[in-house]
């Protein structure tokens, strides 16, 4: 987890720096562990954009998009026909219990229940353009 040990140690810069530096700092920060925890815990079936072929659908410019909408993904009937937009809320109910969120689709359940792991895995998402 290159990001993470680094990103430890510049959250005491980041609280210490002036409010906007602190900030930015921050989000940086977010992003960066947040790709790490992708890269662990999704990346075996969801690549963060199309030009790295995955078995799921590219997970860039999710946040905002309608599920079930990437072209050349055969998405479950469930998914598909859910109506539901990617939103943080939906994406947190999504990783934390998916199954239960959206029976019926195609994605096996892994559940990643702690809050903070689905910040800085939010906070990465939504960091990727739509390509």
């Amino acid at each position: 987890m290159k990001h993470l040990a680094l990103s430890l140690g510049l959250v005491a810069y980041a609280i210490s720096a002036p409010p906007a530096l602190a900030q930015s700092t921050f989000d940086r920060i977010k992003v960066d562990a947040g790709e790490d925890l992708f890269f662990s815990e999704c990346r075996r079936c969801h690549a963060p954009d199309a030009t790295d072929p995955s078995y799921g659908p590219q997970l860039d410019g999710i946040v905002g998009r309608k599920a079930g909408t990437v072209d050349g993904y055969d998405y479950s009937d469930a998914l598909a026909g859910s109506g539901i937009v990617w939103t943080p809320p939906a994406l947190r109910a999504w990783m934390e219990d998916n199954d239960g969120f959206m029976p019926g689709t195609k994605m096996r359940h892994v559940g990643i229940g702690d809050r903070t792991i689905q910040d800085f895995i939010l906070a990465y998402l939504s960091s990727l353009s739509a390509q």
